[in-house]
Formats: structure tokens, C-alpha cells, sequence
């Protein structure tokens, strides 16, 4: 994407933002694998989509989910990604790089709507999306085909670029494969003011699965997902650095962006 920085010189930094483009009531008992300590009480679920504005372009990590599947798994938008992008000064066509953390209808919608994105994606997750365990209702019950085919006709014309594994994108922005909830689940580790950040996605729902190593029990992989935590440890500068995939406590711990509701800056320090 970029040449590296000349030996010694300082790491480039990258804006980071959280777009919270709806949300759910759940139980919390339902977010847990492991259920002895868990009260039975409700515990909200946040879909999140992040953005980083840097030397590489402007990023979009992950997509959110798409209008067909909101409809149909009785979701609704509090804030359309577009739109988010758009009170950011940003039109879908000034994405340059799409990463798509893993191919679930809730990451993935939409991915046609940026026309002159890269979209990366690790070779392992493709295999998972399209392969034989797409054969069991259990494992495609969180992926909408027509978002798979849609992943796939931007191979077909060229905007894909796969990854085997770990991947520096460019010098303060990278990438690294953790499966576990998905067979080629990835996070995204960015360098800004406040230090390394590690965006988790779905490598952990909340903070809590982290902290108690309870994973949420939505799972291809179990011990990928617990090597995933301590993998994920190494890369922030500290468990603050830590982006959780869907806890509503991003929202309340960040500070707005620019008074915009639903817009996070996560390169600032936590409230």
C-alpha cells in the first residue's frame, strides 16, 4: 500500500473510529459458553463497523449487515454505515481499503456499495464461507449466501486480495489471523495517538468474554479462540487497547466524535 518508514523514524498514526450502526437486547446468559456465573439478566448486544484515516487511505473495517438481512433477521439501523461515513466527509467511493474481519451477514453486507476498495480477507475464511461445514445449518445459520456471492463476484473482478496469516498492509496498520468464531477470522491492529490499538471484532463479543476467558458461544474453533485472547494481549499496548466486537460499553467509554451520535474516536483515550 506504502513504501515503509526509513529505518528510526516514528510509526505513522492513524485516526480510529467505531461506527454503532445498531443494536439488539439480548440475554446474557446467551452471550457466555460457560453459563455457572453468568445472571440471567438482559444484556444488550452493539453492531459496530470501525473506520481508520491514515497515510494508507481511508479503511473501512467491516460493513455491517445489509438491508436483506435486516429485514430478515428482524434487525433495524440506528445509523446506516453510509450515513456515518458520511457526517465523517466520506462517500462510499472514498474507501480504499476494505477489510473484512470475517465473512458473518453482520460484518459483510454491503460490500459492493465501495466501488474502489481493495477488500481483504484470509484465504482460510473464503475456504470456510464456501467449503463442506457450510453444509450444516448450525455453522451457515450466521452467514447470508447472497453475501458470500457477493464476496466472491469482487474476486472475480479483480478488487480481492487474499491473505495467508498475518499481513502488514502498511507501517502502522496490519493484520493478524486468530480464527476461532470463524475458521479465518482476522483483527486489525492500527497505530494512533494513544498507541497500538487492536480492533477484536468478533474475536471477542464483549470485554468479559476476554477478562474471564468465557467466549461467546458462537464458535468454529474453541482453543483458537482462547489462543486468541492472549495472542490479542501481545498486540495492544495494554487490555485499554482492546476493541471488543459488540459491547455496548465502547459507547459509553469513548469520547464522540465531533458530537456526532453513533461515532466513536477510539484514538482517544477512553472517557
Amino acid at each position: 500500500m506504502t513504501a515503509p518508514p526509513a529505518a528510526n523514524a516514528p510509526l505513522p498514526v492513524y485516526e480510529a473510529y467505531a461506527i454503532r450502526y445498531a443494536s439488539v437486547t439480548r440475554r446474557a446468559a446467551d452471550n457466555f459458553l460457560s453459563r455457572a456465573d453468568v445472571h440471567d439478566g438482559p444484556m444488550p448486544m452493539d453492531f459496530y463497523c470501525w473506520l481508520l484515516r491514515g497515510p494508507a487511505g481511508n479503511v473501512l473495517v467491516d460493513t455491517g449487515f445489509s438491508a436483506c438481512s435486516a429485514r430478515a433477521r428482524d434487525r433495524a439501523f440506528t445509523l446506516h454505515p453510509e450515513t456515518a461515513l458520511a457526517r465523517l466527509g466520506l462517500a462510499p467511493g472514498d474507501i480504499d481499503h476494505l477489510v473484512l474481519t470475517h465473512l458473518h451477514y453482520d460484518h459483510a453486507g454491503n460490500v459492493e456499495a465501495y466501488p474502489g476498495a481493495q477488500v481483504h480477507l484470509q484465504d482460510d475464511e473464503m475456504r470456510y464461507a464456501t467449503g463442506r461445514y457450510m453444509c450444516f445449518a448450525s455453522m451457515r445459520h450466521f452467514f447470508s449466501v447472497d453475501d458470500v456471492q457477493a464476496v466472491v463476484r469482487q474476486v472475480y473482478a479483480g478488487r480481492v486480495r487474499f491473505h495467508d496469516g498475518d499481513a502488514v498492509l502498511a507501517p502502522g496498520l496490519e493484520l493478524y489471523r486468530v480464527g476461532g468464531h470463524t475458521q479465518g477470522l482476522q483483527v486489525v491492529r492500527a497505530h494512533t495517538a494513544r498507541g497500538w490499538i487492536v480492533l477484536a471484532s468478533d474475536a471477542l463479543h464483549y470485554t468479559r468474554n476476554f477478562t474471564d476467558n468465557n467466549p461467546f458461544p458462537a464458535i468454529f474453533h474453541l482453543g483458537e479462540m482462547l489462543d486468541g485472547y492472549t495472542r490479542i494481549r501481545t498486540l495492544a499496548d495494554s487490555d485499554a487497547h482492546i476493541v471488543p466486537g459488540h459491547d455496548p460499553a465502547v459507547a459509553r467509554q469513548y469520547p464522540l466524535a465531533d458530537g456526532e451520535a453513533g461515532i466513536y474516536r477510539l484514538d482517544m483515550p477512553p472517557l
